[in-house]
């Protein structure tokens, strides 16, 4: 399946969405969204439920009309473009397979439609059963087939009219833990496979980042930031990117002192933090900022480490074993509580009030204007 490229500058991008506005009751669903989606890539759209994303899905798929601004797939305007006649095609969390069909007869449903020849039918339903690993299962009903070899039928079907654009609006949210780890191996090895555009809208901050090639992180309608997996979540811009995103431990305050190697953040119960100076968004004295550690940063000790900085006396509150880890719960002597995330290393584990120590790098910490 050969993929169509509109050159746009020096990117090639499938997907551009250029301030766009989509309002519900007057109220703004997507509030002024700019996105540009290179063709080929796995772009993820995350959020928590009510921020926009799956309308922001349901705009580029032309079942919503763009109130203003521009949406453009592969170089062309969509605004008075049907859903049927974008090259586009929606892989829907619940599937939306017949029942009364069998697997051939879901995934031809769409060619039939648009009056493909019987021998063009029975190619591309063959090929789009070898992509998802399927060739066997043809002639079963939905009824027949787990969740797993559904949502490989969703996804042949979606296919199996070319698309330039496979939209996935959570579509691995109904299946269980192992099987949706499962199939987003599958999902990743065939957009690789495929080398065309997927653009997938979840919740699941796991999902995302294990899939995606670039991450639009959304709240309240609006982008909060985009970025690479790892730029999101070792960067944040925002606060809310960070707790978001994973775990993570805020603490507010303000910067007390800064030069060129390293700035002091104080906490409103006078704790004082050092931070990078090249990890922050922030290099005012004064500016209230928030300062974010995720768990798996901070160390553990049940003796006095000899470090300087960013080392704290506490005890220890609370413990939780989750397996290949340790979470716990430890909190200050100013009242704060901190959680870490350690590695089993399957000694025995200490017992709640424990005196504890823990520290961090000041590379490790990151602060971030409270109105960047």
């Amino acid at each position: 399946m050969q993929n169509q490229t509109i050159l746009n500058g020096s990117h090639s991008l499938d997907v551009e969405l250029i301030n766009v506005f989509k309002f519900f009751n007057q109220e703004p669903a997507v509030h002024g969204v700019d996105l540009d989606i290179k063709q080929g890539e796995f772009f993820s759209i995350l959020g928590p439920s009510g921020c926009g994303k799956t309308t922001t899905l349901r705009l580029i798929a032309g079942f919503e009309r763009v109130d203003a601004g521009k949406l453009l797939i592969q170089g062309q305007v969509m605004t008075d473009i049907p859903a049927y006649r974008r090259p586009v095609n929606t892989v829907f969390q619940s599937y939306a397979l017949f029942n009364h069909l069998n697997v051939s007869e879901n995934i031809a449903f769409g060619l039939r439609l648009k009056n493909f020849s019987k021998s063009e039918i029975a190619h591309r339903v063959t090929e789009a059963l070898s992509l998802v690993r399927m060739d066997g299962l043809r002639s079963r009903y939905p009824h027949q087939l787990s969740g797993g070899q559904q949502q490989r039928v969703a996804l042949a079907r979606a296919l199996v009219n070319r698309p330039a654009v496979v939209l996935l609006d959570e579509p691995l949210g109904a299946l269980d833990l192992k099987l949706r780890k499962e199939m987003q191996v599958e999902l990743s090895n065939l957009h690789q496979d495929l080398g065309l555009t997927f653009i997938m809208v979840t919740h699941d901050q796991q999902e995302a980042l294990s899939l995606s090639d670039r991450i639009a992180v959304m709240n309240q309608g609006k982008i909060e930031q985009i970025g690479t997996p790892s730029q999101v979540y070792e960067r944040p811009q925002t606060a809310f990117v960070a707790s978001f995103i994973g775990d993570t431990n805020l603490l507010h305050g303000e910067i007390t002192k800064v030069n060129q190697e390293y700035l002091e953040f104080t906490t409103k119960t006078g704790l004082r933090i050092i931070v990078d100076c090249d990890k922050n968004t922030a290099k005012q004295t004064s500016a209230s900022v928030v300062v974010t550690i995720r768990p798996e940063k901070i160390q553990l000790s049940l003796y006095p480490p000899s470090i300087s900085i960013n080392c704290f006396e506490c005890r220890l509150i609370n413990v939780m074993y989750l397996g290949t880890h340790v979470n716990y719960l430890v909190q200050l002597v100013d009242g704060m509580s901190l959680n870490v995330l350690q590695p089993n290393s399957f000694t025995s584990l200490p017992d709640r009030n424990t005196p504890i120590y823990v520290w961090w790098d000041k590379s490790d910490c990151l602060a971030i204007s409270q109105n960047p």
